[in-house]
């Protein structure tokens, strides 16, 4: 079954930077080095969510949830 959750609530540094939980970078598998892309969702003229996906699982991704899109456009 798929879900989201809260995992945690992080701070921000004076630098803007962010401590990823050590529990969720070995469960999400994200490694030094890995490249992760930003996605926000604005509502009303500001970002409300803010998510990251792994780069290399964003062209599945967005295949996924235009794919559907896609086809009932073409029919």
């Amino acid at each position: 079954m798929n879900y989201c959750k809260v995992e945690s609530i992080i701070s921000v540094d004076e630098r803007g930077q962010m401590v990823l939980p050590k529990e969720l970078r070995d469960r999400a598998n994200i490694r030094a080095g890995d490249k992760l892309a930003i996605i926000s969702w604005d509502k009303g003229g500001e970002v409300c969510c803010i998510y990251l996906i792994k780069a290399e699982h964003l062209a599945e991704r967005v295949k996924d949830f235009l794919g559907p899109m896609m086809k009932g456009m073409a029919a």
